[in-house]
Formats: structure tokens, sequence, C-alpha cells
């Protein structure tokens, strides 16, 4: 039987974020998302989408992140939580602590606020060959990221690893060509996919416990 639930979203105005946001107003077991972000935004659905606007460089953003989910838990519904914070193209023009400030230091935030609200299932967003021992800065932050969410310790923690990301406007119309080269995790996928995997993970696998890795051939096995 397929249960109802509640998803807060942090990232959910970028593109694969945008995507993510779509695919849950297109699954009926979907009562309502709440948009956490630092500034007002469109609302799509306004019957089923709420805007929760939180400073993310202030020192109670973690705290208000929680008084926002326990709101959404005392619903009764079940709640997952869900991270698509990302820098897209303009990863080249950060520093490196600048990229840590926001993949580990606002999403990490984010994580704990949502633990504390005892919510159990998160779904991180996340990129191909992540490892904090990387000599390349994008791929070392995103391990960071990964292993600050792991440290939370949540009972079912989705990471996606997605390869080349194509229907997105940062991606150059070359990489996706050359990306139908590359097989396996490095590759393609669509973003309309990566959506349909945050759902598909949410709906079918809320009762599991554990950590789980979703590349590019696991993304599309879920759906």
């Amino acid at each position: 039987m397929r249960i109802a639930f509640r998803a807060i979203v942090i990232g959910g105005t970028g593109q694969v974020g945008g995507a993510v946001v779509k695919e849950l107003l297109a699954t009926s077991e979907c009562r309502e998302i709440v948009m956490v972000t630092r500034k007002p935004t469109t609302i799509l659905d306004p019957l089923r989408i709420r805007n929760e606007v939180l400073d993310t460089a202030a020192a109670n953003f973690e705290a208000r992140v929680t008084d926002v989910a326990r709101e959404v838990v005392a619903s009764g519904d079940r709640v997952a939580a869900i991270s698509c914070v990302g820098v897209g193209s303009g990863s080249l023009q950060w520093s490196e602590d600048q990229l840590k400030q926001l993949e580990v230091g606002v999403v990490g935030g984010f994580a704990r606020g949502i633990h504390s609200a005892a919510i159990t299932q998160f779904c991180l967003l996340s990129a191909v060959g992540s490892t904090s021992k990387s000599r390349i800065k994008y791929v070392r932050v995103m391990g960071l990221k990964e292993e600050s969410v792991q440290a939370v310790k949540f009972s079912r923690l989705a990471i996606f690893r997605p390869g080349i990301i194509v229907g997105n406007v940062h991606t150059p119309a070359w990489i996706g060509w050359l990306g139908k080269l590359v097989p396996g995790p490095w590759g393609n996928i669509d973003q309309r996919d990566i959506g349909k995997a945050f759902v598909a993970e949410i709906v079918k696998n809320g009762a599991k416990a554990g950590v789980e890795f979703f590349d590019n051939q696991a993304m599309r096995r879920l759906i």
C-alpha cells in the first residue's frame, strides 16, 4: 500500500531541485511540499507547496529548520527531507571555503535540524566519484558533504551521485554529446530521471534502513 507523505526540500529552486519538485507534484501521495529558501520564490502550486524563507547564514538556521520540520511532522503524515543544494557550472569560480560554507555548512545544518525533528528519511544530491580524499576541489567538497550528512545518522539516507546531468542549463550541449559515449556512472542522466528517482526512493524505501548510494544505473533501476 502506498502511504501519503510530505516533503521538506532545500535547493528546490535549482535545476535538479526543480525537477524533483515537479515529480513530487506529479505524485498523488505527496500531500505537501515545504520549500526552504533564502528568499521568497515563485510557487508552482500554492495548494500543495509552502515556502519557508530562512536565513541560511544565521546562527539559528539549524534551530529554525527544526521548528519548521516539527510543524510538518505534527500533521501526522510521514515526512521525508530532500537536499538538492548545488552550485552548478559556477563552482569553478567559487573558492573551496565558499563551497564548503554552502555544501557542508548549509546542507549539514539543514540535515541536523531535520534530524532533531525526528524525521528519519533524508535524500541527498551529490555527484559521481565524490570523496573527501580527492585532489579535485569540487569532488572533495562533495565527499565532505556526504560525510557531514552521514554523521547525522538518519535511519534511512539515500545519496544520489549522478554523472553528466542533461536537460540542465548548466550542462553545455557538447558535454552532453560526449556523455553519450561514456558508459556507466560517469555518463549522461536526464535530470527528470533524477527527480523521478528521488520520489521513488521516498515512496518505495521509506521503511528501509541504512545508507544507500545511487549512481546513474541505480537511479534508472529505482524508477
